[in-house]
């Protein structure tokens, strides 16, 4: 490494170290941004509050309420005496549920033909279709339960045999925590964010002073200016994946059963994209906040088409197309993979040769278009 690129590459980070915004910005909102995706980015639908109705007040209605306070996704909250008080709740937003038992409820359960309303808030569709298929599958086990209980006290209870028996294995996440799926994406979110707003600010920064043409007078050579420039953001751009997948890691309890070396390449691969898309777009802006406004401009089709957020199977077939454009999609199936499955490259090598071409596509139109700027 020859001393004019050390020097570039000096001088970047002392601006760097100068720069308190710069500073927090690399240090400080990696760290938040883990946090708060950690722990409000979730689909777990625990303790629905229900409003109950129980106008049977028997044996019989309590052992229904017992299973549906047994599982830890509803929480009886409110015992009302009337459906009217349960749309009011539920209109209010106080309870997510609400259970009515009619007044035979008991007589109904002895003549196997008894019947219970369950409502839910749709308004809220990720709670509602989780809660769903919670009431009917708490439903079921009782009612499974009560015809055991039936035909036990008939004498039958040696030929109870269920015809089917669907023994259910989750692989990989046995508790499905959802932080087992964020924490992945927040690196590749930390990586493409933060790397291409810095990259992008750093080159606008220098024409804004007027010192872009001073460098470009210097005996330094072209490559030499690119590459001192993205040096030093590239390692910070590490840190801050290090520093989020040892918090995920030890805070959260995100395993990483695969090879942490393939993770580090992979995350090197993915690192030239996005280093690539600040270079680029600090050839299209003339300050620092067009060239931040610019590369928002591909945040936002990245954060919400690439799957970190939501499945890219739910997505139109319009959508779907598009993202195969869109470097994080690949990167997050590989990071998630290599963390969560442990799997190895040769069950990803189709989304590896991806991230590789579109980070040698992105990088090279960006340094030919900065170069051909420079001249």
């Amino acid at each position: 490494m020859n001393s004019r690129l050390l020097s570039i590459i000096r001088k970047e980070f002392i601006q760097i170290w100068r720069d308190p915004r710069t500073l927090t910005i690399v240090l400080i909102i990696p760290i938040l941004q883990l946090f708060l995706l950690g722990y409000s980015a979730t689909n777990d639908v625990r303790d629905v509050p229900l409003a109950v109705y129980d106008q049977s007040h028997s044996s019989e209605s309590r052992a229904l309420l017992d299973s549906y306070r047994a599982a830890d996704y509803f929480k009886i909250a409110y015992a009302v005496n009337s459906e009217v008080e349960v749309r009011q709740l539920v209109e209010s937003g106080q309870a997510k549920a609400g259970l009515i038992i009619p007044p035979d409820y008991a007589q109904q359960v002895k003549n196997s033909n008894a019947q219970v309303a369950f409502v839910l808030d749709g308004s809220d569709p990720t709670v509602a279709s989780t809660s769903l298929s919670a009431a009917q599958l708490i439903g079921q086990k009782h009612a499974t339960d009560v015809l055991s209980e039936k035909l036990v006290r008939a004498g039958q209870g040696g030929n109870i045999r269920l015809p089917i028996d669907i023994r259910t294995t989750v692989w990989y996440n046995p508790d499905l925590e959802s932080t087992y799926f964020m924490i992945p994406g927040v690196i590749g979110m930390v990586l493409s964010a933060l790397t291409a707003m810095l990259t992008a600010t750093a080159v606008v920064r220098e024409r804004e002073r007027g010192t872009i043409e001073q460098l470009i007078v210097t005996p330094i050579r072209s490559w030499e200016l690119i590459l001192g420039k993205l040096v030093p953001y590239t390692i910070l751009s590490f840190f801050n994946m290090l520093e989020v997948l040892a918090l995920g890691h030890w805070w959260f309890g995100v395993p990483i059963r695969g090879s942490l070396a393939l993770v580090l390449i992979v995350s090197a691969v993915f690192l030239i994209s996005g280093l690539g898309i600040g270079l680029f777009a600090s050839t299209i802006a003339k300050t620092q906040q067009e060239a931040m406004l610019t590369v928002w401009m591909t945040l936002l089709p990245s954060i919400f088409l690439s799957g970190f957020f939501f499945p890219i199977s739910a997505m139109p077939q319009a959508l779907q197309l598009v993202s195969y454009g869109i470097p994080l999609r690949y990167y997050l199936v590989l990071i998630r993979s290599l963390m969560i499955k442990g799997v190895g490259p040769n069950v990803l090598w189709g989304e590896a040769l991806s991230l590789v071409i579109f980070a040698v596509v992105i990088m090279s139109a960006a340094t030919f278009r900065f170069k051909k700027h420079l001249d």
